[in-house]
């Protein structure tokens, strides 16, 4: 544990990487996986019933009045981002191989994750209430950006276009009309979930732990680890850190460049330069054939916990700060 500690491991992590090995050798068929995928589409509701019931209007009012900032964290989101993506094309076939750059696309066309970026503001004492403001409206926008954006940026590079009105549609209505619910149940069940967050959390957990537990159920039977290797994963943690070393520096000097105070800054840079686990997961669900779903998110996996452990780092430098 001190290991995990000292190297900055998120335990869920290491949660994560024991159910792709039980995937592997114990996955899920035939009728079983008819259950589980159903199980999951409810888990994915709930998930997302539960996000929109914790989202305080309050939180929402207070943080909106900087325009700016938000303005300029959806750029870094859902432009920077993805045009960087784009940019790792150069390195295919050589370095990248087709799958893996278009599962780097996903991953850079994601929304920014909630938790970690105001955790992260809170720790650098940055801008907390622009934080919460921007991180939940960069979930409820990726709901609709995102599989646009894969539409236009896959559209070129696979021989099967995905429909971007059938995902709109279904992700309306598997993640949208929940999260929507959630938020609107808010006053009957606010002081409930406030009460218990941390349980809830825990929830929200077990819910992604069995959308990857069905998504690599599915790639294993789909040979996925005939498709991958370990030159492939140092591949991943080569071109993950090099995105975020990308964004990190665009946010860091941009926000200087534009004249952000430095706890806008740290907004700028915890909200732009996270991508979200979360939200990642059950969107390749609904947006991806389940033979391709654990090939999208392997990147993003792994880019998760390289983001939290920079963070973490650079975190704890901004605090150490004498204002």
């Amino acid at each position: 544990m001190n290991i995990i500690k000292l190297l900055k491991i998120d335990p869920f992590l290491l949660t994560l990487v024991i159910v792709v090995a039980t995937a592997t050798f114990l996955p899920c068929e035939g009728r079983i996986n008819t259950f589980f995928e159903s199980l999951t589409s409810l888990a994915i509701a709930l998930l997302f019933f539960m996000h929109g019931a914790k989202l305080s209007f309050n939180a929402i009012i207070d943080g909106i009045k900087n325009w700016k900032l938000h303005l300029m964290i959806f750029i870094t989101t859902f432009a920077i981002f993805p045009l960087l993506g784009v940019g790792l094309q150069i390195f295919v076939p050589a370095l990248l191989t087709h799958n893996l750059y278009l599962g780097f696309i996903y991953l850079c066309t994601l929304p920014a994750t909630v938790q970690s970026a105001i955790a992260f503001t809170s720790i650098a004492r940055g801008n907390v209430a622009a934080a919460i403001c921007s991180a939940s409206a960069s979930t409820l926008l990726g709901v609709f950006i995102t599989p646009i954006l894969i539409g236009l940026f896959m559209h070129a590079q696979s021989d099967n276009a995905m429909d971007i009105s059938e995902a709109v549609i279904s992700i309306m209505l598997k993640l949208m009309l929940p999260f929507i619910l959630g938020h609107l149940s808010r006053p009957l069940i606010g002081l409930w979930i406030d009460k218990y967050r941390k349980i809830i959390n825990q929830t929200d957990r077990l819910s992604i732990l069995l959308v990857v537990y069905v998504a690599f159920s599915n790639a294993v039977i789909n040979g996925i680890w005939q498709q991958i290797d370990i030159i492939s994963f140092i591949t991943i943690i080569i071109f993950s850190l090099i995105l975020l070393t990308s964004v990190l520096v665009i946010t860091r000097y941009g926000s200087r460049l534009l004249g952000f105070n430095k706890q806008d800054e740290i907004t700028i840079v915890f909200c732009g330069s996270k991508k979200s686990l979360a939200s990642g997961i059950p969107m390749a669900s609904i947006i991806f054939p389940a033979a391709v779903t654990g090939m999208m998110v392997l990147p993003l996996m792994i880019f998760h916990q390289i983001q939290l452990m920079v963070c973490a780092i650079l975190a704890a430098h901004y605090a150490k700060r004498q204002d």
